[in-house]
């Protein structure tokens, strides 16, 4: 699984990809991957115009805000 984070490096897209890590560790997702995508036309071409951004697996989940651990979780148990 791919675990997207799509913003260009700001204190909200550190925070969100932290979140993303602890929500990985906490529920032993044990296939997941984090990446980052920093290129603003790459992150637009998904459909984010609001930073920071969450994917799975390319699919956007959230734009605008930075979700707790257990939001993200949710997505990633439901993925899995």
């Amino acid at each position: 699984m791919k675990v997207q984070i799509l913003g260009t490096g700001c204190s909200r897209c550190k925070l969100l990809e932290e979140h993303a890590r602890q929500a990985i560790a906490e529920y032993h997702i044990d296939d997941a991957q984090i990446e980052n995508i920093k290129d603003v036309e790459a992150i637009m071409r998904m459909g984010v115009m609001s930073t920071p951004g969450l994917a799975v697996d390319g699919v956007v989940k959230s734009t605008g805000r930075v979700l707790t651990k257990d939001q993200i979780a949710t997505f990633l148990t439901r993925a899995s």
